[in-house]
């Protein structure tokens, strides 16, 4: 029998400057963020990348260091109170944070919390950020109440477009894709590259500036180049959520945005502050998405030399490291 039509669904994305290490203030920025969300009808809410922990600063940290910013997942603080606000609130919450991993790694997670106190947890695949770092070895798809079933993929592993057809394959219909993007420093001239950070600092007095790197090619233009295309062919909705302002020594562009699965933007901001977008994402655009219909034409045989290693592949973090 073919599976249940979804009711609409009503999604926040939020795009937010995290303070390095500073959990509790991060908290309150979320948990005020969320009131706005549920006033505003949201069901499903979702946060950037690392935005409870903070981010970029934590590759300068020691292990040490890094090991009392990391918590384990479930049974640390921040897990049990994303999943008492989503309990509170009866909605959906995805945020992310450093994960306590195995003889002293750690993963870059994100966890979603359910209305009835249940989670799903994701291990960004692609981890870079620290040298104690490790990437996770599992894909993230599961039901959101109303129906409609969503996976997860953070930042880097949406570049990879192995990484979200997989997830498609595997039933999603909404991308929850949490970043820390834009602005990155680069040696490649066509590649983003930084914005200054006096600009970012004059944007209130002069926010056409700051707007327009947003804008630029170093934000909105650099992720115009690939997001809709995955969403427009897997036939997924995508929630792209992003920090902004200042990241260590980069700046976050926001950009946040939510895309339809043709790859149209629903609702987007090229705001220079903490800011959130909110859509509804009608289920009846899925059956007929050309993504959709895309993947019924595939032909699994020919594809046996995508799992093969031809020699080229590198390490996430060397590659990183080398832009």
């Amino acid at each position: 029998m073919p599976a249940p039509t979804p009711s609409s669904l009503r999604v926040a994305s939020i795009q937010m400057e995290s303070q390095p290490g500073d959990k509790e203030a991060n908290f309150q920025i979320l948990e005020r963020f969320v009131d706005s969300a549920v006033r505003a009808g949201a069901q499903l809410i979702v946060f950037p990348e690392c935005c409870i922990s903070g981010y970029w600063f934590m590759r300068h940290l020691s292990p040490d260091q890094l090991g009392q910013l990391a918590e384990p997942i479930p049974d640390g603080p921040s897990t049990r109170r994303l999943i008492d606000l989503a309990r509170k609130h009866r909605v959906s919450i995805g945020a992310g944070w450093v994960e306590t991993g195995l003889n002293g790694t750690f993963h870059n997670s994100y966890v979603v919390a359910l209305p009835d106190g249940s989670f799903h947890r994701h291990r960004k695949l692609h981890a870079f950020e620290h040298e104690r770092m490790r990437g996770g070895s599992e894909f993230t798809v599961f039901d959101l109440p109303g129906g409609f079933r969503a996976g997860i993929l953070i930042c880097y592993d949406c570049n990879l477009i192995e990484n979200v057809r997989l997830t498609a394959l595997l039933g999603a219909q909404v991308l929850i894709a949490p970043h820390q993007t834009g602005a990155v420093r680069s040696r490649n001239p066509h590649l983003m590259g930084l914005i200054e950070r006096a600009v970012w600092d004059r944007r209130h007095t002069d926010p056409a500036a700051i707007e327009q790197e947003f804008r630029g090619d170093k934000g909105r233009g650099w992720l115009m180049r690939w997001l809709p295309s995955r969403a427009h062919d897997n036939g997924v909705f995508l929630v792209f959520s992003n920090g902004v302002g200042v990241d260590d020594d980069e700046i976050r562009t926001g950009n946040a945005m939510i895309l339809d699965p043709y790859g149209r933007i629903l609702v987007e901001t090229s705001r220079a502050a903490d800011a959130m977008v909110v859509a509804d994402l009608d289920p009846s655009l899925l059956a007929e998405a050309t993504g959709r219909l895309w993947i019924q034409a595939r032909r699994p045989e020919l594809y046996g030399p995508l799992t093969v290693p031809t020699g080229q592949e590198r390490d996430t973090r060397t590659l990183k490291f080398m832009e």
